[in-house]
């Protein structure tokens, strides 16, 4: 199996349309465009060849990164590598897979919240509020919730787009797990107003950290 087969694959399951998010403008990632489900598929097929993580990560084509995540091992991948993909992200969605499959599953995921605390860097900001949401929802003691308000109530209404939604939904996260200081939560979600009117699908919750 070679990167090129893999992308040969994926460009057989190119659907006319489809777009994944959170891809800038002038940016070097490159999609393909395949559905998510058939993104799977092909990983699913392949799933041995683990060699080619790096390569298909190498190739800075969204669809190719999107496989090269699935095959990632967690406790196989150091804290230094993991920080280099992060930080050579452009694209929201292999950002929330590289979260939800690798970075949050990291047994040293700590170090990753001390690595990228203050970060400038706009992925890696992401991710580290959305570590800080995760962490907050399995260990609410775990965390200086008063230095979490703070910066909240000082940064949420002009984050950068892209951090300001895991930020909000750290914001979250501590009114849902922290009883005591809910009622913070709620009038910082409020006075701030961040997604007050994001549209919302029928039966689906809100992204208004107060809903």
């Amino acid at each position: 199996m070679s990167v090129a087969e893999i992308l040969d694959d994926l460009k057989a399951l190119h659907t006319p349309g489809v777009a994944q998010q959170g891809i800038r403008k002038h940016d070097r990632t490159r999609q393909i465009g395949v559905k998510l489900g058939d993104v799977r598929k092909v990983a699913k097929a392949h799933r041995g060849a683990t060699t080619l993580i790096q390569p298909l990560w190498d190739t800075q084509i969204l669809e190719a990164r999107l496989v090269a995540v699935l095959w990632m091992k967690p406790n196989r991948v150091s804290v230094a590598q993991v920080d280099t993909w992060v930080r050579s992200l452009r694209s929201i969605q292999v950002c929330d897979w590289l979260h939800a499959y690798v970075v949050k599953k990291h047994p040293m995921a700590q170090a990753l919240l001390e690595r990228w605390n203050d970060t400038t860097h706009v992925m890696a900001a992401r991710s580290w509020w959305a570590l800080v949401a995760h962490g907050v929802e399995k260990n609410p003691e775990g965390f200086d919730v008063d230095a979490l308000f703070a910066r909240i109530d000082h940064e949420l209404a002009d984050a950068e787009p892209t951090v300001q939604w895991t930020m909000n939904m750290a914001l979250a996260m501590i009114g849902i797990h922290h009883p005591r200081v809910r009622e913070r939560a709620l009038a910082i979600g409020e006075r701030v107003g961040v997604y007050r009117d994001y549209p919302t699908s029928k039966g689906c919750t809100s992204p208004f950290a107060p809903a």
